[in-house]
């Protein structure tokens, strides 16, 4: 078994990711004192989220927390069975006929109820279902990043694959409460109108004694069907939206998973939900470019060789800068030698643009929203290869 080490730079707050030409040490990081282009005698920008020495094992155990692997949101546990009609016999006075339809529109809402609920609890079950099935699946992905895995594991990516149908299937489970709600809704509108019916024919003339005392019974099982829809709808409505919450971070979880799979090693939690988590609120607008000049950057990656496995190190500076400053705004540099003609330089410009641009797609990909990121570029004279910088404002 070689050792094998990635070479990882961190000076103060910044963490500079070298990747030399490959050799058997260039699996696993070190820290080295080396200064990225273009910091020069810069002053040394004040500390930002955990500048202290930290290696980035690739696939260490306790690096990250497991993505998308919470526990998924309480559904309701209400059981909405109606209680039925009491049954009556007509008089044959005008009001007498309106009990019974009043009794009859009754009947049939409680019929619909009895259906909705039945719908309910079986759109609760497969949700259930649907929900074990997938964190089962995330865990299983989740413990072979754990321990680190070839990037792109076709196992992994099958699981992954499986991992998303299953949320596809929350998603439905969801458009399916939404529709149980609208009519669960209409329910409730018809049972309003019973109520107000049963009301007004107590004032109807003409009425005889048992056609009240039959009203009074009718009014009051409507009015318990009222509370009942009142609190079906309720609960669906709860379960509809703790659901679509729960599976737009499920969404985005997967969206890092996916990142981690690619690298072969686990990222950790949404870095949105992490500032999320830190701040509460707080709007951060769309992020302009500012001069980088005299400023230290946090993450320094030179490509200076095919497939520099940065993803790792990258995602635990930026989480330790969201952890002390959830609103932080990020400037990401794209640095290119001066060196050489100017066709050699626009070619390099060309390659740290492309190389720029991955960067910001794997921060997306791990949660940072790309309002947060202002990109530019330039050239530094003392860039030996291309770079990316990332700096916090």
């Amino acid at each position: 078994m070689f050792s094998k080490k990635i070479r990882v730079v961190l000076v103060g707050a910044v963490l500079a990711l070298p990747a030399c030409s490959f050799t058997e040490e260039a699996l696993w990081p070190s820290l080295t004192p080396e200064d990225p282009a273009g910091a020069g005698s810069a002053a040394p920008a004040p500390p930002v989220a955990g500048a202290s020495t930290v290696s980035a094992m690739p696939g260490q155990p306790g690096m990250g927390a497991d993505v998308g692997a919470g526990s998924p949101p309480p559904l309701g546990s209400g059981n909405f069975s109606p209680d039925g009609v009491t049954p009556g016999q007509s008089t044959g006075t005008f009001v007498g006929k309106k009990v019974v339809e009043l009794r009859d529109e009754l009947v049939r809402l409680q019929d619909s109820i009895a259906n909705h609920n039945a719908q309910l609890q079986d759109t609760r079950s497969r949700t259930v279902q649907d929900s074990q099935r997938y964190h089962t699946t995330v865990a299983a992905i989740n413990s072979r990043l754990q321990v680190g895995t070839t990037p792109g594991n076709p196992i992994l990516v099958q699981q992954f694959n499986s991992a998303q149908a299953d949320l596809d299937r929350l998603g439905a489970d969801i458009t399916e409460m939404n529709n149980l709600a609208t009519a669960v809704a209409a329910d409730s509108t018809m049972s309003s109108f019973l109520s107000e019916s049963a009301r007004a024919a107590f004032s109807i003339s003409g009425a005889v004694d048992e056609d009240h005392r039959q009203l009074a019974i009718l009014e009051d099982e409507v009015n318990r069907t009222v509370v009942l829809i009142d609190r079906l709808l309720k609960e669906v409505t709860e379960d509809v939206r703790r659901q679509t919450n729960y599976v737009a971070t499920e969404r985005a979880n997967l969206n890092l998973l996916s990142a981690g799979i690619k690298t072969g090693e686990i990222m950790g939690a949404d870095l949105t939900n992490r500032a999320l988590a830190s701040a509460g609120t707080g709007y951060v607008g769309p992020a302009r470019a500012l001069d980088t000049e005299g400023r230290r950057p946090l993450v320094v990656i030179r490509f200076d060789r095919p497939e520099v496995p940065y993803e790792q190190a990258l995602y635990n500076a930026v989480s330790r800068v969201l952890e002390r400053r959830p609103n932080a705004v990020f400037d990401l540099v794209a640095v290119a030698p001066a060196a050489g003609g100017p066709a050699k330089v626009a070619l390099n410009s060309n390659k740290a643009r492309r190389h720029a641009e991955s960067v910001l797609r794997s921060l997306v990909e791990m949660g940072l929203p790309a309002a947060r990121v202002a990109v530019s570029a330039k050239t530094a004279n003392t860039a030996k290869t291309n770079e990316v910088h990332l700096y916090v404002r």
